[in-house]
């Protein structure tokens, strides 16, 4: 037997698979089928007949849960960005060293807290509707954006930092020009993860009064009404799957030329 043949396999690091365009294949795979499964719903709802307890099924009822639903998605994720990548810049900073500990904590704590209690919580302590829910959500899902910022800021190689800095780079000039766009891939998987979490989670404002597309899956589960409790779960699921797409595009065009869709 050659040496070749004894060397052990290593593994291997590439980029993700492509068409023969260039274009990932998950950038072209997940909107088909989001497309394919809202065609479907739309086949099917075209076909039913619905009944006056199922009136939340007719289009205007429909598009204001979706409305209240994306609604709850997009502010909490948006106030959850403008939390944790500062925080989790904060925490690579050696002069904030002692805090970062305690923030991590803080961040943990509300991830491993059953979101169902805590929504229920806020709700007693600041009463119910729709800023309570995106307070929980927010604290729901700060999490994987901080640790992933944390991350992605801590796997940028000292030298490359070191190399910026004796080009008269400042602190914060080497953070925005050099840091932060090495980590910008890290990060924003951070963001996407986020996202389907604060998608599914928004399902629990409902209990609350935030409406949303929850409401028509606790009704069908409560009235075991089976076509309410199919709408509410497969439009959320095409939610979540929409949302990652457009998070998973940003992460592509935002990310550096050299660093897109390399994985290992």
């Amino acid at each position: 037997m050659t040496a070749a043949a004894q060397a052990p396999k290593t593994a291997r690091v590439g980029p993700t698979p492509r068409f023969a365009g260039g274009v990932p294949i998950d950038l072209i795979l997940e909107p088909l089928l989001v497309v394919v499964g809202f065609v479907g719903y739309l086949i099917w709802h075209a076909a039913q007949t619905f009944t006056k307890t199922e009136a939340q099924l007719e289009w205007s009822a429909l598009g204001e849960s979706v409305w209240q639903h994306i609604q709850l998605t997009v502010v909490s994720a948006v106030l959850v960005v403008l939390i944790a990548i500062p925080l989790g810049i904060l925490v690579t900073r050696k002069r904030f060293a002692r805090v970062a500990p305690v923030i991590v904590a803080l961040a943990n704590v509300g991830q491993a807290a059953p979101v169902l209690g805590m929504v229920v919580l806020f709700a007693m302590w600041f009463g119910t509707g729709f800023r309570t829910a995106v307070a929980a959500l927010v604290v729901y899902a700060v999490l994987p954006i901080l640790q992933n910022t944390v991350t992605g800021l801590r796997q940028v190689d000292d030298r490359v930092i070191e190399a910026a800095r004796g080009q008269g780079f400042s602190a914060f000039q080497t953070l925005l020009r050099v840091e932060l766009p090495l980590s910008v891939p890290v990060i924003l998987h951070g963001v996407r993860t986020a996202l389907v979490i604060l998608v599914g989670t928004a399902t629990l404002g409902t209990f609350i009064g935030a409406g949303g597309l929850g409401v028509l899956i606790t009704t069908g589960v409560t009235l075991y009404l089976p076509a309410l409790l199919f709408s509410g779960a497969l439009l959320v699921a095409l939610l979540a799957l929409a949302i990652d797409w457009l998070a998973r595009l940003a992460e592509y065009l935002l990310a550096p030329r050299g660093l897109r869709g390399v994985t290992a």
